[in-house]
């Protein structure tokens, strides 16, 4: 008869080896989030709090909640709120429109798909200053600007160059623009992937029974891509709060103001004027409308509705 060989158990010192094993793996990528995003997010708060002074040694006195209730009595305030809000209003639906009318319209060619996405995924790799001056250059404002030398000869009552960035006006709708044309790679992407995750079957099912294209796509493809479409909104309406870098290049914020957007005027109050206790103030603020509105959306648009 062959002799049964029982393992001994695990040793205690083993077993401890092999608890610790997978924590040493995580502790590098921890350590990162703890030092570069965890504690300054604390610290922001706390400087929140503060009539924080940036020079070493100065008293930085405490004054609560003041920062925040400064900001709801701050009418530049309600200004770049009004912007942000805005721009994410007019630029996430035209986002997602034309961004699901490219990727349906590659989806049905048969030849050079690879090239059309690569094509249209270029704004999306390049970077946010360059395109960013070059809008600034298009939109000038005078008739040295590609857009005016155009609108001129081609619009006959147009006899002087628009105010693209010196009027309030013309400069959202440049920035607007901007982040339109930016974003649909992004979304058209994402948006190819899920089409070409739809079986065929389903689409020739209803064809079978009688659908149209237009039904086809509203009651086949639309409820199949809802996932991805709660996804793409979700991020593009964060990503609309958080615009930056355009309308800091284009504009600056100008002219009075009027331009600004939450960001922006985080940035100026911070480091332009050293209001580094209200620039954190409003941080926290944006952080909790995008929280909030994320909330919202993944609460009423995670279940599919009933008709």
């Amino acid at each position: 008869m062959r002799s049964l060989s029982i393992a001994a158990p695990t040793s205690p010192p083993k077993r401890r080896h092999l608890f610790l094993t997978p924590y040493l793996f995580i502790l590098p990528a921890a350590l990162l989030f703890i030092v570069f995003m965890l504690y300054p997010l604390v610290d922001a708060f706390r400087i929140s709090l503060y009539d924080w002074k940036i020079v070493p040694g100065a008293n930085s006195p405490f004054v609560g909640l003041d920062n925040y209730t400064r900001a709801f009595q701050d009418d530049v305030f309600w200004i770049a709120l009004r912007n942000t809000v805005l721009y994410t209003v007019v630029t996430v639906p035209a986002q997602m429109i034309l961004a699901m009318l490219v990727a349906l319209a590659l989806d049905a060619v048969p030849r050079g798909r690879v090239f059309f996405r690569v094509l249209y995924y270029l704004p999306v790799i390049t970077s946010w200053v360059v395109v960013s001056l070059l809008f600034k250059y298009m939109f000038d404002s005078t008739e040295a600007g590609i857009i005016n030398y155009f609108f001129m000869r081609i619009v006959p009552v147009l006899h002087e160059p628009v105010p693209w960035l010196r009027e309030a006006g013309p400069a959202l709708i440049a920035i607007m623009a901007l982040g339109v044309w930016k974003g649909i790679g992004w979304s058209m992407v994402i948006f190819l992937a899920a089409l070409q995750g739809i079986p065929h079957e389903l689409h020739e099912a209803a064809m079978i029974d009688g659908a149209n294209g237009w039904q086809r796509f509203w009651n086949v493809t639309i409820p199949l891509m809802r996932p991805t479409i709660v996804f793409v909104l979700v991020l593009l309406i964060i990503g609309g709060f958080n615009v930056f870098i355009s309308v800091y290049l284009m504009t600056g914020g100008n002219p009075v103001h009027r331009t600004e957007t939450m960001l922006t005027y985080m940035y100026n109050e911070s480091f332009n004027f050293l209001e580094f206790g209200y620039g954190a103030a409003l941080s926290y603020i944006l952080a909790a409308i995008i929280f909030v509105i994320s909330f919202i959306q993944l609460k009423v648009l995670r279940n599919p509705v009933e008709v």
